[in-house]
């Protein structure tokens, strides 16, 4: 029996990422690349979304029919790759220079959330594994660049890695999202501006004892004409908070200390069954609804007197002035 074994195969877009798959033999020469096939798909998603990119559609903007793709990218999955890996590139800094590996991870979770700024529709594309792409694996190993003298494991150092980019994706995928939101023409109804009166009548101490303060100040959704949607201060509290957590970890290690146990979940809250329970709980939210239209009659008939006051002043005035 033969020890030899066969050259292992990838797949072709992988191939194609790596620079190692043949180029079709026939169809256009020069005029046509895999290169300009995936910069006019990421055109288009960067403008329009990655629901926008289909095979038919980069072929018109390049001014060639769908066929002439098919001999350089074999099928939509394919090129979605292909973009991605383009989109991932990063410039890894200089090894030379001398920095903390906080500092070192802060800068390489920052370089691929430039990423997902520029190029929003990454965050759409489902993680299906590993990465073995080239400009994915240059992420990784950068990474592991600068955690390499934390007293980690190999797969504490992974495990950490999958904790920064899935803030990172997280983060993203909102951010673009919240911006979407704000910039359509009904702004103020998808955000909630314009529930925010509403809102702080309905979030009442009683029922919301903790959220309702912070709705009144302002905490959970902006009131309006208070400026838009910022995120960098909310993604920078959240990356120092991931980094205190690694740090800890590490110092634990440093000092010999017993691995956290995992912590025990409490027992999951049912509603109580009782049917007198659920009736008491639904006349409970009845009587606020009560209250609250009482509340709003009540300034109502206040604005109203306020209103007849000062028509009565008014009317008394101009009566004084007739008698001059």
């Amino acid at each position: 029996m033969s020890d030899e074994r066969a050259d292992p195969e990838l797949p072709r877009a992988v191939a194609l990422a790596w620079g190692v798959a043949a180029n079709p033999q026939r169809g256009p020469k020069r005029e046509l690349s895999i290169e300009r096939i995936v910069d006019a798909a990421t055109e288009i998603a960067d403008a329009e979304g990655l629901g926008a990119v289909s095979m038919s559609r980069v072929a018109a903007s390049l001014g060639f029919t769908t066929m002439s793709l098919y001999r350089y990218v074999t099928s939509k999955d394919d090129l979605i790759l292909l973009m991605q890996e383009s989109a991932s590139e990063v410039p890894v800094p200089d090894e030379t220079h001398e920095h903390g590996w906080r500092e070192g991870v802060t800068a390489w979770v920052l370089a691929i959330r430039a990423n997902h700024r520029a190029h929003p529709w990454l965050v759409d594309i489902p993680i299906s594994g590993a990465p073995i792409t080239p400009n994915s694996l240059v992420i990784v190993d950068w990474f592991l660049r600068e955690v390499r003298d934390l007293p980690l494991s190999d797969g504490e150092k992974m495990s950490a890695l999958l904790l920064a980019t899935s803030y990172v994706r997280a983060t993203s995928a909102q951010e673009r999202d919240l911006g979407a939101a704000a910039a359509a023409p009904d702004r103020a109804d998808i955000t909630g501006e314009n529930s925010f009166a509403a809102l702080v009548e309905l979030v009442t101490p009683e029922r919301f004892p903790y959220l309702s303060p912070l709705l009144a100040a302002g905490g959970y959704i902006a009131p309006p004409g208070t400026g838009d949607f910022e995120s960098d201060d909310d993604f920078e509290f959240g990356l120092a908070r991931i980094l205190d957590g690694i740090e800890y970890h590490v110092g634990r290690v440093e000092s010999g200390a017993p691995a956290s146990p995992p912590a025990d979940l409490p027992p999951q809250l049912e509603l109580p069954r009782d049917p007198k329970v659920r009736e008491a709980a639904k006349a409970r939210r009845e009587a606020e609804r009560a209250l609250r239209e009482a509340q709003k009659r009540e300034r109502e008939a206040v604005k109203h007197a306020l209103e007849r006051e000062k028509h009565a002043r008014e009317k008394a005035r101009q009566k004084a002035q007739q008698g001059k």
